[in-house]
């Protein structure tokens, strides 16, 4: 196997992070298997193999930059190399860069859930770390499970989630998974949930329009628990937006309903707060728009500010106190990682809190949202949009042929908006036919109009190639 091998002179210092890159040719095979790619398509071409960050951009090995449009898949929050963090990061690896929470604890875990339960929705007391989105899910699916069998309340077992969710790639996140191109196949290997239809007000399921349809989406939800709220241990959710649907958003008031059955029926809330924590909706929780506080809540992604691999999983203290006991009671939460709180992660995680708060990042963000409102609003003239779904900083514009027809999944339309907007300069990762906007928090209002302008100039290229006979 031979590959060319690209010199970076260090003369300029920040280029000397890889004096030596190896880089496949065309056509060549790769050592690397990369997530959600079909291998074989990608060994035909050569991949962009990123070098460097600053700020909104990234640089790849040819040195070009691109405007990073979805946040290094919807986790960087200040942009990359923030000095904060970088600061934080480098002090706490030079006292120690790991140690375990089994029999022992460390400063920085400590304060950064003392820190996470002060800016969390009310009654979420207590924080367990663990290491990525599907891992908070699955520490909250197993706490959920434990909490009624410690309870006595043994017929307690199922979980309700909605159809097009997606809260991971663990075996018990995807349990409670809805999107059947990630899960079908694995459905074997599964537990059986509940499931129920998430709302979809473009394509309305019960075909109905919002508001006039006095959202019969919950009234769907509420048949299924009134007849079988015994036995369900929990109802997993993402609040206000499903994201790796198509950045599906609830209608208003959907969320808060949804809490208040939870409650009527006795039924443990699970909010999965892994994509749309951390400020992405305006506020820092996407249960905060309608005043929601779960029994539970899933957070990761942005938690350190797109540094580091770190989550956690909030609970209340009656769910805590479940688990309390003496030793042989045996109601200790079984369940750990090797990198649980990683001191790294938290110091990441407690630098960029620091950001939020002392450049009041949620504050500055709003008149960003307002822009962003303003012009998807005038953005609506292409005949190929369908849909434009928009929550704060997450932005899903959903592909149309004609007369609202989907375009076929094997025309990679979604695609190849993205590869015209690389072309000039701006990088993004499609769902399907959904183009996804979400830039850093941080990103300027300047590079946040270069974002939009090139996306939707991608749009019309593309469109009018896919379907020429058509006017935009």
């Amino acid at each position: 196997m031979k590959y060319k091998i690209l010199k970076i002179e260090a003369k300029n210092p920040s280029k000397a992070l890889t004096p030596l890159m190896p880089h496949r040719q065309k056509g060549q095979p790769s050592a690397l298997w990369y997530p959600f790619t079909q291998m074989q398509e990608w060994e035909q071409g050569a991949p962009t193999v990123i070098v460097e960050g600053r700020g909104s951009y990234f640089t790849d090995q040819t040195g070009k930059r691109y405007l990073d449009g979805t946040s290094s898949l919807w986790v960087n929050l200040h942009g990359h190399r923030k000095k904060a963090i970088d600061d934080a990061i480098i002090k706490e690896m030079r006292k120690m860069s790991h140690s375990t929470l089994l029999g022992l604890s460390h400063p920085l875990a400590i304060t950064l859930a003392e820190q996470l339960i002060r800016i969390a929705p009310p009654g979420l007391t207590k924080v367990f770390y663990s290491d990525n989105g599907s891992t908070a899910v699955e520490v909250a699916i197993k706490m959920a499970f434990a909490f009624w069998q410690h309870q006595g309340q043994k017929e307690k077992r199922q979980f309700m989630s909605f159809s097009n969710a997606y809260h991971g790639d663990t075996l018990g996140s995807v349990s409670v998974g809805g999107i059947d191109l990630f899960h079908s196949l694995y459905k074997p290997l599964l537990f059986k949930n509940i499931p129920v239809q998430a709302p979809y007000c473009y394509r309305c399921p019960w075909g109905k329009t919002y508001p006039s349809c006095q959202m019969v989406c919950v009234d769907a939800v509420e048949r299924v628990m009134k007849r079988r709220h015994r036995r369900i241990a929990g109802l997993v959710i993402e609040p206000l937006v499903q994201a790796a649907a198509g950045i599906c958003v609830a209608p208003p008031g959907y969320l808060k309903r949804i809490r208040e059955l939870c409650t009527k029926y006795n039924i443990l809330m699970i909010a999965d707060e892994v994509a749309t924590g951390f400020g992405r909706t305006g506020k820092m929780f996407a249960c905060e728009h309608e005043g929601v506080s779960p029994d539970l809540m899933a957070v990761a992604k942005g938690i350190t500010g797109g540094y580091l691999p770190l989550a956690a999983t909030l609970t209340t203290q009656k769910i805590y106190d479940a688990f309390l006991g003496s030793y042989d009671t045996f109601k200790t939460f079984f369940h750990g990682h090797s990198y649980t709180g990683n001191r790294l992660g938290c110091a990441a995680a407690l630098a960029s809190l620091s950001v939020f708060r002392e450049e009041g990042v949620l504050e500055k963000l709003q008149p960003k949202v307002a822009f962003l409102t303003k012009y998807l609003a005038g953005s609506k003239g292409n005949r190929h949009i369908g849909d434009i779904r928009q929550v704060g900083f997450m932005v899903g514009i959903e592909l149309v042929r004609d007369e609202g027809e989907p375009y076929p999944l094997s025309e990679r339309v979604g695609a190849a908006v993205c590869m015209e907007a690389k072309a000039h300069g701006v990088w993004l990762r499609p769902l399907g036919n959904v183009i996804v906007l979400m830039p850093p928090l941080s990103i300027s209002m300047r590079d946040l109009k270069k974002l939009t302008d090139t996306v939707f100039r991608a749009i019309e290229t593309v469109t009018m190639l896919a379907s020429p006979q058509s006017s935009v």
